[in-house]
Protein backbone atom coordinates (compact mmCIF):
# COMPACT_ATOMS: atom_id res chain seq x y z
CA UNK A 1 0.00 0.00 0.00
CA UNK A 2 0.66 3.60 -0.08
CA UNK A 3 2.99 4.31 -3.33
CA UNK A 4 3.83 7.45 -5.78
CA UNK A 5 3.61 4.99 -8.65
CA UNK A 6 1.16 5.23 -11.74
CA UNK A 7 0.00 2.71 -13.63
CA UNK A 8 0.99 3.41 -17.55
CA UNK A 9 -2.43 5.03 -18.43
CA UNK A 10 -1.54 7.82 -16.74
CA UNK A 11 1.46 8.62 -18.90
CA UNK A 12 4.01 10.73 -18.08
CA UNK A 13 3.19 10.79 -14.27
CA UNK A 14 4.88 7.72 -13.84
CA UNK A 15 8.47 7.54 -13.10
CA UNK A 16 11.14 5.07 -13.71
CA UNK A 17 14.87 4.53 -14.86
CA UNK A 18 18.14 5.39 -14.22
CA UNK A 19 17.94 9.37 -14.18
CA UNK A 20 14.40 9.03 -12.15
CA UNK A 21 16.22 6.78 -9.59
CA UNK A 22 19.55 8.65 -8.52
CA UNK A 23 17.11 12.23 -8.77
CA UNK A 24 14.95 11.14 -6.16
CA UNK A 25 14.24 13.90 -3.62
CA UNK A 26 16.23 11.79 -0.92
CA UNK A 27 19.02 11.59 -2.48
CA UNK A 28 18.78 15.24 -3.78
CA UNK A 29 19.05 16.30 -0.27
CA UNK A 30 22.29 14.27 0.03
CA UNK A 31 23.67 15.43 -2.97
CA UNK A 32 23.51 19.07 -1.25
CA UNK A 33 25.31 18.09 1.73
CA UNK A 34 28.27 16.41 -0.65
CA UNK A 35 28.42 19.18 -3.30
CA UNK A 36 29.50 22.81 -3.94
CA UNK A 37 26.52 22.76 -6.24
CA UNK A 38 23.93 25.84 -5.02
CA UNK A 39 20.04 24.60 -5.02
CA UNK A 40 19.26 27.23 -7.59
CA UNK A 41 22.17 26.39 -9.94
CA UNK A 42 20.98 22.68 -9.84
CA UNK A 43 17.08 23.31 -10.49
CA UNK A 44 18.36 24.77 -13.87
CA UNK A 45 19.88 21.81 -14.83
CA UNK A 46 17.72 19.50 -17.54
CA UNK A 47 17.09 15.52 -16.06
CA UNK A 48 20.08 13.77 -17.10
CA UNK A 49 22.69 16.83 -15.83
CA UNK A 50 21.03 16.70 -12.20
CA UNK A 51 21.52 12.87 -12.72
CA UNK A 52 24.76 12.96 -13.74
CA UNK A 53 26.03 15.42 -11.20
CA UNK A 54 24.56 13.22 -7.86
CA UNK A 55 25.98 9.96 -9.65
CA UNK A 56 29.53 12.29 -9.86
CA UNK A 57 28.94 13.39 -5.78
CA UNK A 58 27.20 10.43 -4.03
CA UNK A 59 28.77 7.39 -6.08
CA UNK A 60 32.13 8.20 -7.57
CA UNK A 61 33.65 10.86 -5.32
CA UNK A 62 31.71 9.34 -2.12
CA UNK A 63 30.99 5.56 -1.13
CA UNK A 64 27.45 4.94 -1.38
CA UNK A 65 26.56 4.08 2.25
CA UNK A 66 23.23 5.79 2.91
CA UNK A 67 20.24 3.56 2.19
CA UNK A 68 18.89 5.46 -0.22
CA UNK A 69 22.38 5.30 -2.55
CA UNK A 70 22.81 1.68 -1.40
CA UNK A 71 19.16 1.49 -3.26
CA UNK A 72 20.27 2.25 -6.57
CA UNK A 73 23.33 0.25 -6.41
CA UNK A 74 20.61 -2.94 -5.56
CA UNK A 75 18.63 -1.80 -8.67
CA UNK A 76 21.43 -1.71 -10.42
CA UNK A 77 22.82 -5.18 -9.35
CA UNK A 78 19.19 -6.76 -10.22
CA UNK A 79 19.73 -6.03 -13.61
CA UNK A 80 22.83 -7.14 -14.36
CA UNK A 81 24.13 -3.31 -14.57
CA UNK A 82 27.45 -2.10 -13.22
CA UNK A 83 27.92 -0.14 -9.56
CA UNK A 84 31.12 0.94 -10.06
CA UNK A 85 30.90 3.22 -13.86
CA UNK A 86 31.94 6.96 -13.69
CA UNK A 87 29.08 7.81 -15.63
CA UNK A 88 25.55 6.43 -17.07
CA UNK A 89 26.10 5.48 -20.07
CA UNK A 90 25.24 1.87 -20.02
CA UNK A 91 22.02 2.05 -17.51
CA UNK A 92 20.32 4.47 -19.59
CA UNK A 93 21.15 2.44 -22.32
CA UNK A 94 19.33 -0.58 -20.73
CA UNK A 95 16.52 1.40 -19.86
CA UNK A 96 16.07 3.31 -22.72
CA UNK A 97 15.98 -0.09 -24.50
CA UNK A 98 12.86 -1.77 -22.12
CA UNK A 99 9.31 -1.64 -23.14
CA UNK A 100 7.06 0.09 -20.15
CA UNK A 101 4.73 -2.94 -20.13
CA UNK A 102 7.06 -5.78 -20.06
CA UNK A 103 9.24 -3.91 -17.34
CA UNK A 104 7.03 -3.25 -14.93
CA UNK A 105 6.02 -6.69 -15.06
CA UNK A 106 9.42 -7.90 -14.70
CA UNK A 107 10.16 -4.97 -11.66
CA UNK A 108 6.81 -6.48 -9.78
CA UNK A 109 8.13 -10.02 -10.26
CA UNK A 110 11.81 -9.01 -8.94
CA UNK A 111 10.28 -7.07 -6.25
CA UNK A 112 7.52 -10.23 -4.96
CA UNK A 113 4.27 -7.76 -5.27
CA UNK A 114 1.48 -8.37 -7.29
CA UNK A 115 0.23 -4.86 -6.80
CA UNK A 116 0.83 -0.79 -6.11
CA UNK A 117 -1.57 1.24 -4.78
CA UNK A 118 -1.27 4.39 -6.35
CA UNK A 119 -1.83 8.15 -4.91
CA UNK A 120 -3.92 9.99 -7.17
CA UNK A 121 -5.04 13.84 -7.15
CA UNK A 122 -8.39 14.44 -8.87
CA UNK A 123 -7.28 18.58 -8.51
CA UNK A 124 -3.87 17.57 -9.54
CA UNK A 125 -3.70 19.57 -13.72
CA UNK A 126 -1.71 16.95 -14.67
CA UNK A 127 -3.90 13.97 -13.84
CA UNK A 128 -7.48 15.00 -13.03
CA UNK A 129 -8.21 15.44 -16.62
CA UNK A 130 -6.91 12.31 -17.62
CA UNK A 131 -9.47 10.56 -15.12
CA UNK A 132 -12.53 12.56 -16.82
CA UNK A 133 -11.33 10.82 -20.25
CA UNK A 134 -12.25 7.70 -18.53
CA UNK A 135 -9.03 5.77 -17.97
CA UNK A 136 -9.01 1.51 -18.42
CA UNK A 137 -8.82 0.05 -15.13
CA UNK A 138 -5.27 -1.90 -14.10
CA UNK A 139 -4.88 -4.20 -11.61
CA UNK A 140 -1.35 -3.82 -10.55
CA UNK A 141 -2.49 -0.59 -9.84
CA UNK A 142 -5.19 0.11 -7.15
CA UNK A 143 -6.35 4.22 -6.89
CA UNK A 144 -6.78 5.84 -3.91
CA UNK A 145 -8.48 9.39 -4.18
CA UNK A 146 -5.96 12.08 -2.35
CA UNK A 147 -7.53 14.73 -0.51
CA UNK A 148 -4.34 16.96 0.40
CA UNK A 149 -5.67 20.08 -1.79
CA UNK A 150 -9.02 19.96 -0.42
CA UNK A 151 -8.70 19.69 3.52
CA UNK A 152 -5.03 21.73 3.68
CA UNK A 153 -5.13 24.04 0.33
CA UNK A 154 -9.10 24.78 0.47
CA UNK A 155 -8.18 28.31 -0.05
CA UNK A 156 -6.55 27.83 -3.47
CA UNK A 157 -8.34 25.30 -4.66
CA UNK A 158 -12.04 25.14 -4.16
CA UNK A 159 -12.13 27.56 -7.33
CA UNK A 160 -11.20 24.25 -9.15
CA UNK A 161 -14.20 22.86 -7.76
CA UNK A 162 -16.53 25.35 -8.76
CA UNK A 163 -15.15 24.94 -12.06
CA UNK A 164 -16.72 21.90 -12.44
CA UNK A 165 -19.92 22.54 -11.54
CA UNK A 166 -19.86 22.03 -7.42
CA UNK A 167 -21.76 25.01 -5.86
CA UNK A 168 -18.78 25.70 -3.28
CA UNK A 169 -17.36 29.18 -1.65
CA UNK A 170 -14.23 30.16 -0.13
CA UNK A 171 -15.56 29.85 3.38
CA UNK A 172 -16.44 26.00 3.26
CA UNK A 173 -20.27 26.65 4.34
CA UNK A 174 -22.70 23.99 4.60
CA UNK A 175 -23.51 24.33 1.63
CA UNK A 176 -19.90 24.07 0.30
CA UNK A 177 -19.52 20.52 2.54
CA UNK A 178 -22.24 18.80 1.01
CA UNK A 179 -21.00 20.02 -2.59
CA UNK A 180 -17.82 18.20 -1.65
CA UNK A 181 -19.07 15.72 -0.32
CA UNK A 182 -20.92 15.26 -4.02
CA UNK A 183 -17.51 15.63 -5.63
CA UNK A 184 -15.98 12.51 -3.48
CA UNK A 185 -19.10 10.72 -4.06
CA UNK A 186 -18.71 11.59 -7.87
CA UNK A 187 -14.96 10.85 -7.98
CA UNK A 188 -15.55 7.57 -6.36
CA UNK A 189 -17.26 6.44 -8.67
CA UNK A 190 -14.76 7.64 -11.70
CA UNK A 191 -11.40 6.06 -9.71
CA UNK A 192 -13.11 3.20 -7.43
CA UNK A 193 -10.34 4.05 -4.73
CA UNK A 194 -9.54 1.87 -2.43
CA UNK A 195 -9.56 4.28 0.64
CA UNK A 196 -9.17 8.15 0.88
CA UNK A 197 -6.05 9.57 1.56
CA UNK A 198 -4.22 13.22 3.46
CA UNK A 199 -1.17 13.71 4.63
CA UNK A 200 -0.69 15.48 7.60
CA UNK A 201 1.29 18.14 9.54
CA UNK A 202 2.43 17.60 12.72
CA UNK A 203 0.49 20.41 14.42
CA UNK A 204 -3.01 18.73 12.78
CA UNK A 205 -5.66 18.78 15.76
CA UNK A 206 -9.14 17.54 16.00
CA UNK A 207 -11.71 18.94 16.47
CA UNK A 208 -10.64 22.74 16.10
CA UNK A 209 -12.60 25.76 14.22
CA UNK A 210 -10.82 25.49 10.73
CA UNK A 211 -11.96 24.87 7.57
CA UNK A 212 -10.15 21.03 7.72
CA UNK A 213 -11.79 20.10 10.75
CA UNK A 214 -14.81 21.31 9.37
CA UNK A 215 -14.30 19.29 5.89
CA UNK A 216 -13.19 16.21 7.76
CA UNK A 217 -16.12 16.37 9.64
CA UNK A 218 -18.87 17.36 7.34
CA UNK A 219 -17.96 15.91 4.46
CA UNK A 220 -14.62 13.51 4.42
CA UNK A 221 -15.35 11.41 7.03
CA UNK A 222 -19.61 10.99 6.76
CA UNK A 223 -18.66 10.06 2.92
CA UNK A 224 -15.89 7.75 3.76
CA UNK A 225 -19.04 5.51 6.23
CA UNK A 226 -21.22 6.37 3.48
CA UNK A 227 -19.31 4.42 1.25
CA UNK A 228 -17.26 1.72 3.78
CA UNK A 229 -13.64 3.09 2.64
CA UNK A 230 -11.26 3.74 5.35
CA UNK A 231 -9.28 7.40 5.75
CA UNK A 232 -5.76 6.89 4.99
CA UNK A 233 -4.32 9.79 7.91
CA UNK A 234 -0.34 9.96 7.46
CA UNK A 235 0.77 12.40 10.28
CA UNK A 236 3.72 14.73 11.27
CA UNK A 237 5.30 16.57 8.24
CA UNK A 238 6.82 19.86 8.77
CA UNK A 239 6.33 21.14 4.64
CA UNK A 240 9.05 22.97 3.45
CA UNK A 241 11.10 23.79 6.30
CA UNK A 242 13.75 24.14 3.71
CA UNK A 243 12.30 25.65 0.22
CA UNK A 244 15.56 26.38 -1.94
CA UNK A 245 15.30 22.40 -1.64
CA UNK A 246 11.84 21.84 -3.26
CA UNK A 247 10.43 18.19 -2.56
CA UNK A 248 13.24 17.43 -0.77
CA UNK A 249 13.09 20.68 1.64
CA UNK A 250 10.24 18.70 4.28
CA UNK A 251 11.27 18.02 7.46
CA UNK A 252 9.35 16.22 10.04
CA UNK A 253 7.94 16.71 13.93
CA UNK A 254 5.60 15.16 16.82
CA UNK A 255 2.28 15.51 16.81
CA UNK A 256 -0.18 15.26 19.31
CA UNK A 257 -1.82 11.77 18.67
CA UNK A 258 -4.59 12.78 20.80
CA UNK A 259 -6.21 13.53 17.50
CA UNK A 260 -6.40 9.93 16.90
CA UNK A 261 -8.56 9.54 20.53
CA UNK A 262 -10.60 12.22 19.50
CA UNK A 263 -11.38 10.71 15.64
CA UNK A 264 -11.98 7.10 16.67
CA UNK A 265 -13.66 7.75 19.89
CA UNK A 266 -16.50 10.43 17.99
CA UNK A 267 -16.57 8.41 14.30
CA UNK A 268 -16.34 4.31 15.26
CA UNK A 269 -17.94 2.94 12.41
CA UNK A 270 -14.96 4.94 10.28
CA UNK A 271 -11.68 2.97 9.74
CA UNK A 272 -8.61 4.56 10.01
CA UNK A 273 -5.53 3.87 8.30
CA UNK A 274 -2.79 5.82 10.31
CA UNK A 275 1.18 6.20 9.57
CA UNK A 276 2.96 8.74 11.64
CA UNK A 277 6.66 10.24 10.79
CA UNK A 278 8.11 10.90 14.13
CA UNK A 279 9.84 8.04 15.72
CA UNK A 280 8.71 9.57 18.77
CA UNK A 281 5.07 8.83 18.09
CA UNK A 282 5.33 5.48 17.32
CA UNK A 283 5.15 4.12 20.90
CA UNK A 284 1.63 6.37 21.13
CA UNK A 285 0.39 5.22 17.93
CA UNK A 286 0.65 1.49 19.42
CA UNK A 287 -1.69 2.05 22.33
CA UNK A 288 -3.78 3.92 20.35
CA UNK A 289 -4.17 0.84 17.98
CA UNK A 290 -4.78 -1.17 21.28
CA UNK A 291 -7.99 0.88 22.70
CA UNK A 292 -9.37 1.38 19.23
CA UNK A 293 -9.81 -1.72 16.98
CA UNK A 294 -11.12 1.17 14.07
CA UNK A 295 -7.20 2.31 13.69
CA UNK A 296 -5.16 0.57 11.69
CA UNK A 297 -1.17 1.30 12.16
CA UNK A 298 0.69 1.11 8.75
CA UNK A 299 4.36 1.36 7.47
CA UNK A 300 7.47 2.74 8.24
CA UNK A 301 7.29 5.96 6.61
CA UNK A 302 9.59 8.40 4.58
CA UNK A 303 12.74 9.50 7.54
CA UNK A 304 11.52 6.05 9.45
CA UNK A 305 11.89 3.76 6.10
CA UNK A 306 15.44 3.08 7.54
CA UNK A 307 16.57 -0.65 8.17
CA UNK A 308 17.36 0.34 12.57
CA UNK A 309 14.31 1.57 12.50
CA UNK A 310 12.19 -0.62 10.95
CA UNK A 311 13.56 -3.22 13.12
CA UNK A 312 12.85 -1.44 15.82
CA UNK A 313 9.56 -0.39 15.58
CA UNK A 314 8.33 -3.80 14.07
CA UNK A 315 9.36 -4.75 17.23
CA UNK A 316 7.36 -2.69 19.21
CA UNK A 317 4.67 -3.36 16.87
CA UNK A 318 4.43 -6.93 17.53
CA UNK A 319 4.85 -6.81 21.20
CA UNK A 320 1.65 -4.69 21.80
CA UNK A 321 -0.07 -5.56 18.19
CA UNK A 322 0.69 -9.44 17.54
CA UNK A 323 -0.14 -9.23 13.84
CA UNK A 324 -3.01 -6.65 13.62
CA UNK A 325 -1.09 -3.96 11.92
CA UNK A 326 0.53 -3.57 8.42
CA UNK A 327 4.11 -3.44 8.84
CA UNK A 328 5.74 -1.64 5.86
CA UNK A 329 4.76 0.37 2.44
CA UNK A 330 6.98 1.17 0.54
CA UNK A 331 6.39 4.83 -0.42
CA UNK A 332 8.39 4.35 -3.87
CA UNK A 333 7.97 7.36 -6.36
CA UNK A 334 9.90 5.81 -9.13
CA UNK A 335 9.26 2.20 -10.38
CA UNK A 336 12.23 0.15 -10.00
CA UNK A 337 12.69 1.59 -5.99
CA UNK A 338 10.10 -1.34 -5.28
CA UNK A 339 12.61 -3.79 -6.01
CA UNK A 340 15.02 -2.94 -3.49
CA UNK A 341 12.88 -1.51 -0.81
CA UNK A 342 11.00 -4.71 -0.67
CA UNK A 343 14.45 -7.00 -0.23
CA UNK A 344 15.15 -4.58 2.38
CA UNK A 345 11.63 -4.72 4.30
CA UNK A 346 12.15 -8.80 4.10
CA UNK A 347 15.37 -8.99 5.15
CA UNK A 348 14.67 -6.80 8.37
CA UNK A 349 10.95 -8.34 8.61
CA UNK A 350 11.97 -12.32 8.53
CA UNK A 351 14.91 -12.53 11.53
CA UNK A 352 12.07 -10.32 14.04
CA UNK A 353 9.09 -13.00 13.12
CA UNK A 354 11.97 -15.72 13.66
CA UNK A 355 12.81 -14.18 17.06
CA UNK A 356 9.26 -13.75 18.14
CA UNK A 357 8.58 -17.32 17.38
CA UNK A 358 11.64 -18.21 19.18
CA UNK A 359 10.59 -16.79 22.70
CA UNK A 360 7.07 -18.09 22.17
CA UNK A 361 8.43 -21.66 21.75
CA UNK A 362 10.67 -20.71 24.78
CA UNK A 363 7.38 -19.87 26.58
CA UNK A 364 5.93 -23.59 25.96
CA UNK A 365 4.04 -22.88 22.66
CA UNK A 366 5.65 -24.70 19.21
CA UNK A 367 4.36 -22.56 15.66
CA UNK A 368 4.56 -24.40 12.64
CA UNK A 369 4.26 -23.76 9.17
CA UNK A 370 1.20 -23.43 8.50
CA UNK A 371 0.45 -20.62 11.42
CA UNK A 372 3.70 -19.13 10.17
CA UNK A 373 1.97 -19.38 6.17
CA UNK A 374 -0.46 -17.66 8.59
CA UNK A 375 0.69 -14.71 9.81
CA UNK A 376 2.50 -13.72 7.10
CA UNK A 377 -0.31 -13.67 4.67
CA UNK A 378 -2.33 -11.70 7.38
CA UNK A 379 0.45 -8.88 7.66
CA UNK A 380 1.57 -8.73 4.48
CA UNK A 381 -1.87 -9.13 2.70
CA UNK A 382 -5.23 -9.74 5.33
CA UNK A 383 -5.21 -6.87 7.03
CA UNK A 384 -4.85 -3.97 3.92
CA UNK A 385 -7.27 -6.51 2.37
CA UNK A 386 -9.89 -6.88 5.45
CA UNK A 387 -9.51 -3.04 6.07
CA UNK A 388 -10.22 -2.29 2.24
CA UNK A 389 -13.16 -5.05 1.43
CA UNK A 390 -11.08 -6.96 -1.17
CA UNK A 391 -10.99 -10.67 -1.51
CA UNK A 392 -7.97 -12.88 0.37
CA UNK A 393 -6.75 -15.03 -2.42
Amino acid sequence: MHTHLFSPTLGKLGLWGIDELITYHYLEAEFFRSSSVKPEHYWALNKQQQADAIWRALFVENTPLSEATRGVVAVLQAFGLPTDCVDLKDARAFFAAQALDDHIRRVFEMAGITAAVMTNDPLDPMEGPLWMKGLESDRRFQPVLRLDRILLGWSKHWQQLDAQGYDVDESASRKSTAEVRRFLVDWHVLMRPVYMAVSLPDVFQFPEQSILSKLLSEAVLPTCRELDLPLSLMIGVRKQVNPRLRLAGDAVGRADLRVLEHLCTAYPDNRFLVSVLSRENQHELCVYARKFNNLMPFGCWWFLNNPSLVEEITRERIELLGTSFIPQHSDARVLEQVIYKWRNTRATLAPLLAESYRLLCRDGRGVGRQEIERDVKRLFVSNFARWTNQEVN
